[in-house]
């Protein structure tokens, strides 16, 4: 078996009696992209700090390009590349200045330098901005520079915290074409992202709630096992009606869903006949109601009304 880009194994780390990252573990293969999903205080970043040799573990091991985080962090540094979601550029400086910059960190110099600038130049587009200041840039074109200066040094594992929070659709599209191309040359990709649309792009999915990995495979695996039954409800007003299905016995998951509700529930046939006296009871008008496959969107709403259900868990 070939060596995994990461390797995590009961990864833990306490703050004081908090318990931040609970005995995580998962595997990332090269040319992969492994999704992060949770709600804020979940233990992402967290997470992605042990990982890059920033925060010591409590307890537990992972390995980051061969590296392992507790016995060699400072090589894992030199190992990755790391784009966060907000823009780690120098706003004064222009576009060839900011590669240039990076590149000396990286000890990248004279002809080799310059050779990686023009072919990151080529991968992202960024050539013929090469002269405008970073801090006139548009949120896309900005986000495509710090994941230039990030792959100057040809890093082999890439971290990606929310990299495209803030940005507009088509320049969604256009960064997540470039971390196709970087996972078809063999990077590896860990991403974090609270977009439903960008998780189905990923290879591996987890979802990690109070410190701890509640649900992980592939978007199709994760989709099949959801339990129950999955009903669209076209009904009118949606406000309404989603808080009065939200009571409903049976149901384990709401979603709105532009103009309609999914529901998740226990057994269809009891769901239909109590989803039609609520309406009738609630004054809901209620136009049609029908079996669908599940999105990711519906197993999140799943998850998150089980962890609902648990109570509070630790911060990030």
């Amino acid at each position: 078996m070939s060596v995994p880009a990461i390797e995590v194994r009961e990864l833990t780390r306490r703050f004081g009696r908090q318990t931040a990252v609970d005995r995580v573990s998962f595997r990332l293969d090269y040319g992969e992209i492994f999704g992060f999903l949770g709600p804020n205080g979940a233990g992402k970043s967290t997470t992605i700090r042990m990982l890059c040799g920033i925060l010591a573990p409590s307890s537990g091991s992972a390995t980051v390009a061969g590296h392992d985080v507790g016995k060699d962090p400072e090589r894992i540094k030199l190992s990755i590349g790391y784009v966060s979601q907000k823009f780690s550029l120098y706003s004064d400086l222009t576009v060839q200045e900011n590669l240039e910059f990076y590149g000396s960190v990286y000890l990248l110099e004279g002809e080799r330098l310059r050779g990686r600038i023009e072919q990151v130049y080529a991968l992202t587009g960024l050539g013929e901005y090469r002269t405008r200041l970073a801090g006139v840039l548009s949120g896309g074109w900005k986000q495509r520079l710090a994941l230039a200066n990030a792959i100057l040094h040809e890093p082999r594992v890439l971290f990606l915290d929310e990299p495209t929070a803030g940005v507009d659709p088509l320049s969604r599209r256009a960064l997540w074409e470039l971390f196709y191309k970087l996972s078809a040359s063999g990077v590896a990709l860990l991403v974090t992202t609270h977009y439903m649309e960008e998780a189905e792009r990923c290879n591996q999915l987890a979802f990690i709630s109070g410190g701890r990995i509640l649900r992980m495979g592939s978007p199709q695996e994760l989709k099949s096992r959801l339990a129950g039954r999955l009903l669209e409800v076209e009904c009118r007003p949606l406000l309404k009606a989603s808080a009065a299905f939200e009571r409903m016995v049976g149901l384990t998951g709401l979603t709105a869903y532009g103009t309609t509700l999914h529901l998740n529930v226990q057994d269809e046939r009891e769901a239909r006949t109590r989803i039609a006296e609520i309406a009738r009871s609630e004054g809901i008008e209620l136009t049609g109601v029908r079996t669908i496959e599940p999105s990711l969107e519906d197993v999140f709403a799943v998850i998150e009304n089980e962890e609902e259900a648990r109570g509070p868990h630790a911060a990030d």
